[in-house]
């Protein structure tokens, strides 16, 4: 099982979070300009890294908070987790 460690709460079981999709992406300055390929780039297309990605997620059965996390998606492991108001951390890049 995976233990997350919500910045607000402590560690916690996964089964008490929400996956909320990749962190630190822009909403657009006028969505309504956008065209529908632009619309669509913005809503569907993300990264997919192989190793460190930065993440968003809820504590739905804590504190009801949203934070971010960088976890590893070769193994899960969350090397990172903090508020939404705070930079992602500086971390090392780990070898493949």
């Amino acid at each position: 099982m995976l233990i997350i460690d919500c910045p607000y709460c402590g560690p916690r079981s996964e089964t008490e979070f929400g996956y909320g999709g990749q962190a630190h992406v822009a909403y657009p300055p006028d969505p309504h300009a956008l065209t529908d390929e632009e619309w669509a780039q913005y809503l569907f297309y993300r990264d997919n890294p192989k190793g460190d990605r930065a993440e968003r997620w809820l504590h739905s059965a804590g504190c009801r908070r949203w934070f971010n996390a960088v976890r590893d998606t070769r193994n899960y492991e969350i090397s990172a987790v903090y508020r939404l108001s705070d930079p992602r951390p500086h971390q090392t890049t780990k070898g493949a």
